[in-house]
């Protein structure tokens, strides 16, 4: 990895998790005005899937044959990655504390370094581990989970949250489709909230909407212009700078990356909402810095360790490397 495709790539990721961690705080006011959950998920992502189409359709010079070629791949990022992790975790919050829930969804990075390590029987580098751990440490600093009886059915569902976003930046690495970042995004959305939009049909996600002003920076904004925001910023950009970002660097430096974005929720609600950081959660914003720079110490050599997971999830479809090449150095 060059070094400027490497800083690219960390700002990239960066980027993402300041995207994706403002999303609470934009979607918050609508929350409290009585929306749920569900309803601000699948707004947010149909608003991303609308402002994504066209660009996709031009990253992919109007071809779709890309996409039908990996369409596997993309169903099933779509679907697990998106509309999956969406569902599962709201799910989980309805019956275990949001920052218990949190806390499980974002060992992603850690499942993921275990499964390598399981499936290659390569003991991952000292420096990984310890990252890990520290990283994971800040972790439950920053969110610190409520204490008390936590319904196993809600756990188990919170984990389901965590294997999607593991799923997330696996299939995200998957540069050998011919499927721009962009496009990838885009295709994933859609189907996502066409996915949400069932669920919301069938009862399975609860769709309740108060379409009326609500507090927002101190004064009061239009529904409609929290919805977009979220969906453009904390979407559309998050998803597309995500995916780009994770072909950069890979699985398991972008998957660490991705805990920013814990950090900068805390930062973003204390700005926009007035909920100010405290010394436990700004300790814990500095050990998963110092986790994420322990990872990107690994020894390149190593590297080659996370190709195994990346198989055994999603085989390479027949044609789809042919005439792919690489990946825009853009989205």
């Amino acid at each position: 990895m060059g070094g400027s495709r490497g800083i690219i790539g960390i700002l990239l990721g960066l980027a993402a998790g300041l995207a994706f961690g403002a999303g609470g705080a934009i979607v918050k006011p609508l929350l409290e005005s009585g929306w749920s959950p569900g309803a601000a998920v699948l707004l947010r992502v149909t608003v991303a899937a609308v402002l994504l189409a066209v660009p996709g359709l031009i990253a992919l010079r109007f071809d779709l044959r890309p996409l039908w070629r990996a369409k596997w791949i993309v169903l099933v990022y779509a679907v697990v990655a998106v509309a999956g992790v969406q569902l599962a975790f709201y799910t989980a919050i309805a019956r275990i504390p949001v920052s218990t829930a949190l806390l499980i969804e974002y060992l992603a990075p850690v499942a993921l370094v275990a499964f390598a390590w399981a499936r290659t029987r390569h003991v991952p580098q000292l420096v990984v581990m310890i990252g890990s751990v520290i990283a994971i440490a800040g972790l439950v600093l920053i969110v610190g989970p409520a204490g008390g009886a936590l319904d196993p059915f809600g756990v188990v569902i919170a984990a389901v949250a965590m294997l999607g976003v593991a799923v997330y930046y696996v299939l995200g690495e998957r540069d050998d489709l011919g499927v721009p970042p962009i496009a990838l995004a885009a295709a994933g959305l859609l189907i996502g909230a066409a996915t949400l939009g069932v669920a919301a049909l069938a009862g399975l996600v609860p769709f309740e909407a108060a379409f009326t002003d609500v507090d927002f920076l101190g004064g009061t904004a239009p529904w409609w212009v929290l919805v977009l925001l979220v969906g453009a910023i904390s979407t559309a950009f998050a998803y597309v700078a995500g995916i780009q970002a994770i072909r950069m660097l890979g699985t398991r430096l972008s998957s660490f990356l991705g805990l920013s974005e814990v950090i900068f929720a805390a930062i973003v609600a204390w700005v926009l909402l007035g909920e100010a950081i405290g010394l436990v959660q700004a300790v814990g914003g500095i050990l998963i810095l110092a986790g994420i720079v322990l990872v990107r110490l690994e020894r390149p050599a190593h590297a080659a360790a996370e190709t195994p997971l990346e198989v055994a999830l999603v085989p390479v479809p027949q044609g789809a490397g042919a005439d792919s090449g690489r990946p825009h150095a853009a989205p």
